[in-house]
């Protein structure tokens, strides 16, 4: 037997929940063929068989947790002796069973040679390590889960027979009986909580789980504050509305507003560097780069995929980047290094209709930015005249700990300044 283990998943990641497996008993896999899917603390990882073979046991059920090293399943039938091993094993078993079927049965043999054949089957119980039981009863205790060395016989030789592991099995289930009812003894009691109303119960997911302690653990550490500003968003409506045909022509990608977002963001940290900073002890780490996460949600839970040297790449790159990162967020493929390293955060709580914010900063980063819903208001012009506009509030939440308000407030104010004049941009951003 081959044993499938947890491979190394990352320096961060010691351990995974089983998502799904992609095989089933009986399957046969090439090497390299994609066996179970775990779910860690940020991605989906996909393990791969690294022999040839039929899968012969699933240690583990979809929702288990699992650590690296551990053995999840066992693979045979592959090249070699480890094939040829089980092939003779099999034989043996069906020629034990057939040497069963032909002798009588132990009752009716004499207590001569009852102690005649006690002696061999002892020896070989005592040179091989393992219980002496006929095929049958090895074939029941697999299907029943059962270590046959637990299983007391009956048998003046010590053989385990298929009727000593159904007897075992059977005092197993009255153990487990009471265990059953205390479960559901507990059951009843949170059903009691809700005065017997219908709820329904869903365990978390792994990412879930992480991201509800990360979220917790920011707010407990950081002394985080949002400030809000709003944004007349006519200039790049009117521009997009211009170029976009073009842009898509040349680009084969559409012009979104996350591209002007991003290198506004890029502008405005250049101009207030704390932004784009994180804490490590003592010290406060300026980061000369600028790699922007751009917040995604996934059916599994938010993730911050990470858009790299983005005052380095055009807007058409920012957006192909963007579309590539999302697409891959929903298809559960992002890489670890796709979402480790951030300097800046940018979420967009629009699409989903919010008008208004404070989002939450993403542990060590000392700044997020939130965008919200585009709405048309009436907006004073000057003080004889109004007109309708599109409006944009945006939020900024950042570490009070090295940012000070009045820093947050003006990076704030320029990130407005050159979302209003986007021509800026190609100068600033």
């Amino acid at each position: 037997m081959i044993e499938v283990k947890v491979p190394e998943l990352a320096e961060s990641i010691t351990e995974g929940t089983i998502s799904q497996w992609l095989i089933k008993v009986g399957d046969k896999v090439e090497k390299g063929d994609n066996l179970v899917e775990l779910e860690t603390d940020k991605v989906n990882i996909e393990v791969s068989a690294e022999n040839d073979g039929v899968i012969k046991e699933l240690l583990k059920e979809p929702g288990d947790n699992v650590e690296v090293g551990e053995i999840i399943a066992y693979l045979g039938g592959g090249e070699g002796a480890s094939s040829e091993s089980e092939e003779k094993e099999e034989s043996s078993e069906k020629t034990d069973e057939k040497k069963e079927e032909k002798e009588p049965p132990e009752e009716a043999k004499s207590d001569d040679e009852a102690s005649a054949h006690a002696a061999p089957e002892h020896e070989e119980k005592s040179e091989n390590g393992r219980t002496v039981a006929s095929p049958s009863a090895r074939k029941l205790a697999r299907e029943l889960g059962i270590d046959l060395n637990s299983v007391e016989t009956r048998d003046p030789l010590g053989r385990v027979r298929p009727d000593d592991v159904k007897a075992h099995a059977e005092k197993g289930n009255q153990k487990e009986a009471p265990k059953q009812e205390n479960k559901q003894e507990k059951q009843e009691k949170k059903s009691d909580a809700n005065d017997g109303k219908p709820v329904e119960r869903v365990k978390m997911s792994r990412r879930r789980q992480t991201i509800a302690k990360r979220l917790v653990e920011v707010q407990h550490t950081a002394a985080m504050l949002t400030t809000f500003n709003e944004v007349d968003m006519t200039a790049i409506m009117e521009l997009r509305k211009r170029r976009k045909d073009k842009f898509l022509e040349d680009n084969d990608v559409k012009l979104g507003f996350m591209s002007f977002f991003t290198k506004a963001v890029v502008g405005a940290l250049k101009k207030y560097p704390r932004l784009n900073a994180e804490i490590q002890e003592t010290d406060i780490v300026l980061k000369k780069f600028y790699d922007i996460g751009i917040a995604v949600g996934a059916e599994e839970g938010l993730v911050v995929p990470v858009v790299r040297g983005a005052d380095k790449l055009s807007f058409a790159g920012i957006e192909q980047e963007i579309g590539n990162l999302a697409k891959k967020a929903r298809d559960n493929k992002l890489k670890l290094d796709e979402l480790q390293g951030g300097s800046f955060t940018i979420t967009n709580g629009g699409i989903f209709g919010s008008m208004l914010s404070t989002p939450i900063l993403n542990a060590p980063q000392v700044g997020i930015l939130g965008m919200h819903k585009i709405q048309w208001r009436p907006v004073a012009i000057d003080q004889e005249h109004m007109e309708n506009r599109p409006m944009m509030y945006i939020a900024l939440s950042y570490d009070h700990r090295i940012v000070d308000g009045g820093e947050a407030v003006s990076f704030l104010a320029k990130i407005k300044e050159l979302l209003e004049d986007p021509e800026q941009l190609l100068l600033e951003g």
